[in-house]
């Protein structure tokens, strides 16, 4: 099986395991959005929200459209596409995160604000909700908030880098270089790039690439 092939396979088990919790899904519903996923997987917004048009009620398949709606630009379409997946699914945690984010692309910021702030009631240690509701504190002029926010985010980020930098250790010693590569990446990406743990990610991201030449 090749790895696309696979990975939509696995796509579309996910799907299956969500229609538990969504009983209007169907097999031809799933099977679109293992397709759609692996087409946003690749970059191609438009093309996905267009082949999600049509889905009314799978939630995962609104929350993907949406998703795909907004990095195309389409904020409106997004934030209705957000608003259908939540109404199905009042806890998609998803839906509500870029959802705010929309509305505070849109200058909605006092919407955005209550949005994230329900986020952090059931998710306090979310690591994308603190940096959202730190921006939206930053522009709402209450800097203190936006610091006390920011550094909460910046210690949980610090806590989970170093899980996948560990995860990533024990990858490499086990000859799997890419996936070691994939830990390190999503581990870089949720850090500044002066910290020394920074600098000990990219030393062994390095090391790493040498012995896959």
């Amino acid at each position: 099986m090749s790895g696309k092939n696979w990975r939509i396979t696995t796509l579309f088990i996910l799907a299956c395991v969500l229609v538990a919790c969504s009983p209007s899904a169907n097999e031809e519903i799933l099977r679109l959005y293992a397709r759609a996923s692996e087409t946003y997987a690749l970059g191609h917004f438009a093309e996905t929200a267009e082949m999600l048009g049509a889905v009314k009620k799978f939630p995962p398949a609104l929350v993907l459209r949406g998703k795909a709606e907004y990095f195309s630009g389409e904020l409106d379409t997004a934030e209705k596409s957000f608003r259908l997946a939540i109404k199905y699914r009042p806890s998609a945690f998803e839906a509500k995160l870029y959802l705010a984010r929309v509305l505070r692309e849109k200058g909605e910021l006092l919407k955005a604000a209550q949005v994230v702030e329900s986020l952090l009631a059931d998710y306090p240690q979310d690591i994308r909700s603190l940096r959202l509701a730190a921006e939206l504190a930053e522009e709402a002029g209450r800097g203190e908030e936006a610091a006390v926010l920011t550094d909460k985010a910046a210690e949980l980020s610090a806590e989970c880098a170093m899980v996948l930098l560990d995860r990533a250790r024990m990858r490499w010693v086990a000859g799997k270089g890419p996936e070691a590569l994939e830990d390190l990446g999503r581990a870089l990406a949720m850090l500044p790039w002066n910290t020394p743990l920074a600098q000990s990610i990219k030393n062994l991201e390095a090391r790493i690439r040498e012995t896959m030449l």
